[in-house]
């Protein structure tokens, strides 16, 4: 497993699509992604917990308008990310590895205009609610960079966590602009556009509904 790491390690620090540890732009990037990554004044939308990137690369195929940055710890899912928007040419997406308990570290207030948070580990034991990123300490951390007419879109296939998240996007003060417990049979299912992980393929297929909300802050 290690040998299969390593080349992916090697390629983030080698992609410029790559911002972590050990490169200039890792201390530097806060409030500036625009003038210093991007180059342009459009949107920014960050995927937290983005995994392989996947849903972080459809959006930036589909919104060339706007900036995206997924973020992740994991450096080797990181590398898959950044690879994908390598090959499909995409000037428009980048990857912060980065816990996302630093979000303060890299973004300023009111900073973006966007946050999917797409499947993310459920936590499902007691213990682990600290750990769930839709607990309210999360999403009180998100209100701090996402402007106040910021969208906030969540998708799980996991019941338990979108009962619980219900809860605590209410009692950390968001507006919950629309929900459902089945996305691809409500009438919002325009709004994922048609992009599907792998790991949702696999939810789906299985016999999982797909929850999901928007809310503002």
């Amino acid at each position: 497993m290690a040998r299969q790491k390593l080349p992916r390690f090697i390629h983030n620090a080698q992609a410029d699509n790559v911002i972590e540890r050990g490169k200039e732009l890792y201390t530097t990037i806060k409030g500036q992604w625009r003038e210093k990554y991007f180059k342009n004044n459009n949107p920014i939308v960050l995927e937290l917990a983005c995994g392989k990137g996947e849903y972080s690369v459809g959006l930036a195929k589909k919104f060339p308008e706007k900036n995206f940055i997924g973020i992740d710890i994991k450096g080797d899912r990181i590398a898959r990310g950044s690879k994908r928007a390598i090959e499909a040419g995409l000037s428009n997406v980048a990857f912060l590895r980065t816990p996302i308990t630093f979000l303060e570290e890299f973004f300023e207030e009111n900073e973006v205009d966007e946050i999917w948070l797409i499947h993310p580990d459920p936590q499902p034991r007691d213990k682990e609610e600290r750990k769930r990123l839709t607990n309210v300490s999360y999403l009180n951390l998100y209100k701090k960079v996402l402007k106040p007419d910021g969208d906030f879109f969540f998708k799980t296939d996991n019941s338990g966590l979108f009962e619980y998240s219900l809860g605590t996007f209410v009692e950390a003060n968001y507006t919950i602009l629309r929900h459902t417990t089945d996305l691809y049979s409500s009438e919002f299912l325009s709004e994922h556009f048609d992009i599907v992980t792998h790991y949702e393929k696999l939810f789906v297929e299985k016999g999982f509904k797909i929850n999901y909300l928007a809310a503002k802050p």
